[in-house]
């Protein structure tokens, strides 16, 4: 519990600090010397504003090329250097699965990393992945936060000087520092050959090596997820130290929650962004308050393999890392878009496996991904202005903007269309072959399974039950589609919600203005989150987890 706390402190203590120093990094008026020498090289006139049709289309052919060329460098790579072990090219419905889950801030991994992918291919492609998609997270947040702020324009920005920003001055630093720690601690970064072993028991083992501490920094602070190793920050050379794994889980919320103050100062009001913090740390709290208690005892099938009742649930977890810092990872990964793991969430209890799913089912706002998370949640917050316009009578209207049926869909269309998929792919798969086949398990539990793939991967988190077998055509190419949509229809409704609230004129604050910095809209806005959650996805829940969980007699 005492880790816990101090993730607690530290979190709300570097919040501020993180915050207030993207803001000065996105509102500076002045182009830097770095910076100045990438646009160069880019051919980009960072000056120059475009509208949020413009921006959108940057976004996207920017991630498309990008998502061409790590899928040619996966194919290829058997046909280029640094690959010591000679591994062949990754197969095409792997390596399309695994170009739109880098592209799209998601590293759901169908693979074992150490066994497909070359050292280049993990450098050159998903590590430079890692920086870009953060990135254009941060970005596309960006227009939405300025059509609050600004009054009766087209203009939302540019693309690439706010993508390039959040990479100079926010992604690479943090990197650098987060990768400094990771390397002190024994994370390996080597180009080495995998290393030839004799164990304990006699037998020759060959231990994987790699250019790890590099990937394992940006992909906890972009929220990317994913792994060097095939069991991810289990392994104890991507995890090896209680340091290494309180870092970890750190950078995982780090961003997302700096962000909200980030908002704050830009909006005009820290008020704002605080509030939204709370809304969010409140969620992240109640989840900790299931998953935890659940974690500290035998479940009931650990019980009846002879378990004593008052041992923790170990059972996929690191003895190393015990059953606390393993739940807070759980719930840290899984309200943020981020799917890394250092415990396998097959293992826990109905309860836990409940919360993770549901974590993600709301659209990953507790927190979220770098800038998806924000936006996300700003989805939430214009619905919930909407409703509590209704129940006063008035036009809604949030930080000096009318909330009208346009801005309404909008969020609405952010919000639904990943829900949409999950539920849809998921009773397809449930009734086909190819759908049940790669199961571990049979009953409830396997329908969770197959539930929190098309949960974490049309929502963009990337972790897994680790009870499928994704690898197969179905589940590569429906998942690497549900990932696409599910990335690119609520970032395009955010801008194109950015773009609509810009081209408004400013309202004055009168008496009847809703607030939207106080406890009672914080509830409102929480109340929401959960309602909304609940009502699309508690019919399914019911099929997995709860009545998995009544099946075994008990919740925990």
């Amino acid at each position: 519990m005492g880790t816990i706390v101090l993730f607690v402190v530290v979190l709300v203590a570097l919040t501020p600090v993180l915050g207030t120093h993207m803001y000065r990094v996105f509102t500076a008026e002045r182009i830097g010397r770095v910076e100045a020498v990438v646009y160069r090289l880019i051919w980009v006139r960072p000056t120059v504003e475009q509208s949020w049709r413009t921006y959108a289309s940057a976004t996207l052919w920017f991630s498309a090329v990008g998502m061409v060329f790590i899928y040619v460098i996966m194919r290829a790579q058997a046909h280029l250097p640094l690959n010591p072990q000679g591994l062949p090219g990754v197969g095409p419905y792997v390596a399309f699965n695994t170009a739109s889950s880098f592209t799209t801030n998601t590293n759901w991994q169908a693979y074992g990393g150490e066994t497909t992918m070359a050292y280049l291919t993990q450098m050159l492609a998903l590590t430079f992945k890692n920086f870009v998609s953060a990135a254009v997270g941060i970005a596309v947040l960006l227009p939405l936060v300025r059509g609050f702020t600004r009054s009766e324009t087209g203009q939302v920005g540019n693309f690439y000087k706010d993508m390039v920003r959040a990479l100079v001055y926010v992604l690479l630093p943090l990197s650098g520092i987060v990768a400094l720690v990771l390397l002190s601690q024994g994370v390996v970064q080597t180009f080495g050959h995998s290393a030839q072993v004799v164990g304990v028991q006699g037998f020759k083992q060959l231990l994987a090596v790699g250019p790890a501490a590099s990937q394992i920094a940006i992909k906890q602070l972009g929220t990317n997820g994913g792994g060097f190793f095939n069991v991810n920050s289990a392994h104890p050379f991507e995890n090896p130290t209680p340091l290494t794994n309180f870092v970890e889980t750190l950078s995982i919320l780090l961003i997302p929650a700096a962000l909200t103050f980030t908002f704050g100062k830009m909006v005009g009001s820290v008020r704002q962004g605080w509030a939204l913090f709370v809304a969010m740390f409140l969620l992240f709290l109640a989840g900790l308050a299931v998953t935890v208690p659940g974690e500290r005892h035998a479940t009931q099938a650990l019980r009846a393999a002879g378990v004593q009742a008052s041992a923790p649930n170990l059972e996929g977890k690191e003895v190393r890392v015990g059953p606390d810092p393993s739940s807070l990872w759980a719930v840290a990964t899984t309200d943020a878009s981020n799917g890394s793991v250092n415990s396998m969430h097959d293992s826990y209890s109905a309860a836990g496996g409940g919360v993770q799913l549901f974590n993600i089912a709301v659209g990953e706002v507790i927190f979220g991904g770098v800038g998806s998370g924000l936006y996300g949640m700003l989805f939430y917050a214009v619905v919930a202005v909407f409703i509590g316009g209704l129940m006063v009578g008035r036009t809604p209207e949030y930080l000096g903007k009318k909330i009208r049926a346009r801005e309404v869909k909008l969020a609405i269309l952010g919000l639904i269309a990943p829900f949409l998929l999950v539920l849809g792919l998921t009773a397809v798969a449930v009734v086909i072959p190819a759908g049940l086949g790669p199961r571990l398990n049979g009953g409830p539990h396997g329908f969770s399974e197959i539930l929190y793939a098309f949960d974490s991967q049309a929502n963009n988190n990337g972790s897994a039950f680790a009870g499928l077998t994704a690898s197969g055509p179905f589940y590569a190419v429906a998942g690497g589609l549900a990932m696409l949509v599910g990335r690119f229809v609520p970032l395009l409704a955010a801008l194109a919600l950015g773009g609509s609230l810009a081209r408004q004129r400013k309202v004055p604050v009168t008496s009847g203005t809703l607030r939207t910095d106080t406890g009672l809209f914080v509830g409102l806005l929480i109340g929401v989150v959960v309602i909304v959650g609940a009502l699309t996805f508690l019919p399914a829940l019911a099929l997995g987890p709860i009545v998995e969980a009544l099946t075994n007699g008990r919740l925990f």
